[in-house]
């Protein structure tokens, strides 16, 4: 039997492995055994980086909060506040969950919500989406509930589009453009 490569492991190094088998096989695979035969490990070294399985996944979940704030932000960058702004998030928003599927599958089962990091991330999250909505003049009720509906919006066409829920063959870009666009027109009543 040949010996195992030594590679440098790290709590990074093994979410970044996490990471590309959840978004190539789906957040299921991820087991002790799945990361440690990728990384080239036996399954007891991933104790020295986490409290097992558990640990490895709120890791991850953070991680995918991490990503999507991210690409939110990169998107909002530079875009001015109203339509323009929300239109630029919630295709950031459809692409981050396109690009990584089994990410965004841990982004939504983001682990205790009592957890510092989570609640700081979903926080910066949330802000986004309402400075993007601030020029249609909502009160502050009916902003939480808009920052809802386009959340909703946004996740429901994600998560149709990842389990094979639009069969029809219309250009399901264009469906989601026109529900945002709806979503808009909605919120300027």
């Amino acid at each position: 039997m040949s010996p195992r490569p030594k590679i440098a492991l790290d709590k990074n190094t093994i979410v970044l492995a996490a990471a590309e088998l959840a978004n190539n096989y789906g957040s299921e695979y991820i087991t002790l055994a799945s990361l440690a035969k990728k990384l080239n490990i036996k399954p007891p070294s991933l104790y020295n980086h986490f409290d097992g399985l558990p640990g490895i996944k709120r890791e991850l979940a953070t991680f995918a909060l991490e990503k999507l704030y991210n690409s939110l932000e990169e998107e909002a960058e530079g875009k001015s506040q109203g339509k323009e702004a929300v239109v630029a998030l919630s295709q950031a928003y459809f692409t981050f969950a396109r690009r990584n599927p089994g990410l965004y599958e841990f982004a939504l089962s983001a682990p205790d919500p009592a957890d510092e990091r989570v609640h700081d991330i979903g926080n910066k999250i949330v802000g986004i989406v309402v400075s993007a909505i601030q020029p249609f003049g909502l009160e502050e009720k009916e902003t939480i509930h808009a920052v809802r509906g386009l959340r909703s919006l946004m996740h429901g066409f994600a998560s149709l589009e990842q389990k094979g829920g639009f069969g029809m063959p219309l250009d399901l870009d264009e469906s989601y453009q026109l529900a945002v666009i709806a979503f808009i027109r909605g919120l300027k009543k």
